[in-house]
């Protein structure tokens, strides 16, 4: 198993990298924090990319297809959160330190691990620290990244802090709207009868609820943000939401925008301006189940004692799963609360974790 002085290392890296505010489109303190641990890593070819991407290479003994390693720098908590952290034996407390702050940490992590290991890899290793990961950033780090090595490298390795136990094989197909409703407004006494942004919204809402949404392939549908209105006694003039669907199936998820969109022509009338605007699409993907790679993932779990899952979701892993790209999405620990100021990872499943990525890294240098 991984050395506790590895362990410690990582543990002390995330608490610093948890430190640095970095919000989805504002995360160059936090690159730049992580440009300066893979030179002091010695990595070789370090770079910030054109959107922000944090790349190193651990050169390796032989040419060949590299392997890719990525963790995404940004979290979903706006600037100005408070980023107390709060230390337990056997737990960290603190927002973002389990997606990704220890994914961060971990690309570190696996360089000290492979040193203490003396494991010296045949093919290079290009360690990224990605943006654009959460909310509407729509993985363009990721996009970025695969534009750039596309189909040339032997994997694409995701690494998540608190998916320990996953192997994450699939992407799930991600929908974004906002919908926006405008009227002329009013004085909710003098003008009582004119069509008002929030009711007209509201309305669409409730009408979009009674969508039947697949149980299978699962599918799901979300109002996550609403907003609009100015005061009490007008009548609004201005409203929006944001909206997120969800499938395991790419024409169920089309379907599903075809649904949508239908409903809400529904609502265009005089009076009533409604408006449609696309600001998320993550693309679906997968490799099968007896696909090299997720054997590989599986077996090396199962090698540290953890009984693999094999899972889909919305991860980085999105973009080259959707040209038909090697890749997975694992974790280094487990926990909870994510997205939530009560974030927590637990520390002992950490050595399981790394032993984990050891594994799949130096099996992935050894494949042909």
């Amino acid at each position: 198993m991984i050395g506790l002085q590895v362990i410690q290392r990582t543990i002390d890296l995330a608490i610093q990298v948890q430190q640095i505010p970095a919000p989805t489109s504002r995360e160059g303190q936090r690159a730049e924090f992580v440009r300066e641990c893979f030179n002091q890593a010695h990595l070789v070819d370090i770079t910030v990319d054109a959107v922000g991407n944090v790349l190193g290479r651990l050169p390796g003994r032989k040419s060949g297809a590299p392997m890719i390693l990525s963790a995404h720098l940004d979290t979903v908590f706006p600037g100005g959160t408070e980023l107390n952290l709060q230390q337990l034996p056997d737990q960290l407390r603190g927002p973002g330190i389990g997606d990704n702050s220890i994914g961060v940490a971990g690309l570190l992590g696996l360089i000290w691990a492979l040193d203490e290991r003396q494991v010296k890899l045949d093919s290079d290793l290009w360690l990224v620290a990605n943006v654009g990961e959460e909310g509407l950033g729509n993985l363009r780090g990721m996009q970025e990244i695969v534009k750039r090595f596309a189909g040339s490298v032997r994997a694409y390795v995701i690494l998540e802090g608190m998916a320990l136990g996953q192997v994450y094989h699939r992407g799930l197909g991600v929908s974004r709207y906002r919908i926006s409703v405008s009227t002329a407004g009013g004085h909710s006494w003098v003008d009582y009868g004119k069509p008002s942004a929030v009711h007209e919204l509201t309305a669409i809402v409730s009408k979009l609820l009674e969508i039947q949404v697949s149980d299978s392939p699962r599918s799901t549908l979300n109002v996550g943000v609403i907003s609009g209105g100015t005061t009490i006694n007008t009548i609004a003039a201005e409203a929006n939401i944001e909206l997120d669907l969800r499938s395991e199936d790419l024409a169920v998820l089309r379907q599903l925008d075809h649904t949508v969109n239908a409903v809400i022509q529904n609502y265009r009338k005089p009076g009533v301006v409604v408006n449609v605007e696309m600001i998320g699409k993550r693309p679906a993907g997968e490799i099968p189940q007896d696909h090299p790679l997720v054997i590989l993932a599986s077996s090396c779990l199962e090698q540290v004692g953890i009984e693999p899952r094999l899972n889909i979701g919305s991860t980085d892993a999105n973009i080259p799963l959707s040209f038909g790209y090697p890749a997975i999405c694992l974790g280094l620990t487990t926990g909870g609360g994510a997205h939530t100021l009560g974030e927590y990872i637990n520390i002992p499943p950490l050595s399981m974790g790394f032993e984990q990525l050891c594994l799949v890294v130096e099996g992935l240098d050894r494949s042909s």
